[in-house]
């Protein structure tokens, strides 16, 4: 009787594993970014964003707490639309690429609200350093698309305390956070 009772749970577990599916996040169509804004000097908003990254996601539309997600930044990549400025956040000030080529974020759990929002919580490295992080996110939309694939598309939003992941340079009061918007989109594996 146990053993029948252990079968079940484990063919229960396996029938929800199996109905989360997996996606390559579309970098190579262009689908997706990584952006940021910091306030400089509390004058006004710095923007900019991460060129190369990549990543999967699993995601469930029946149990979006099943869903998941594995994102690595290139970090050499950060594009501020300025050369100079470029080169001085590559920098061991900011995010010291030479030592830390990379930041990741490994989600650990996602709370739906069951109206397309949820808060997806996980542990965000920068610079070595690995913080709990939690994202708002919202599903934005899904469907086959003209190429005969089939592709989900989400947004989300962070803000990270740059004196937590080692950045100290200081560029004014309102400038001790960095926003981060994630727009993914991703192709059915």
């Amino acid at each position: 009787m146990m053993l029948r009772g252990l079968c079940l749970v484990i063919c229960a577990l396996s029938a929800m594993s199996a109905s989360a599916a997996e996606y390559v996040i579309d970098t190579k169509g262009g689908h997706a970014s990584i952006n940021f804004r910091v306030q400089h000097l509390g004058f006004s908003w710095l923007t900019g964003r991460f060129d190369t990254f990549s990543g999967t996601f699993r995601y469930d539309e029946t149990n979006p707490s099943a869903s998941g997600i594995s994102v690595t930044i290139d970090t050499k990549s950060v594009n501020s639309n300025h050369a100079e400025r470029d080169k001085h956040l590559r920098g061991a000030d900011f995010l010291d690429v030479a030592t830390f080529p990379q930041a990741t974020f490994v989600s650990k759990s996602v709370t739906a609200d069951g109206n397309g929002k949820a808060v997806i919580a996980g542990e965000f490295t920068l610079r070595g350093i690995t913080r709990p992080v939690a994202i708002t996110a919202a599903y934005i939309g899904g469907g086959a698309d003209p190429w005969g694939g089939f592709r989900h598309g989400f947004t989300g939003k962070t803000e990270l305390v740059l004196s937590e992941f080692g950045i100290i340079r200081e560029l004014g009061p309102a400038a001790k956070t960095v926003e981060l918007e994630f727009h993914v989109e991703g192709i059915r594996k």
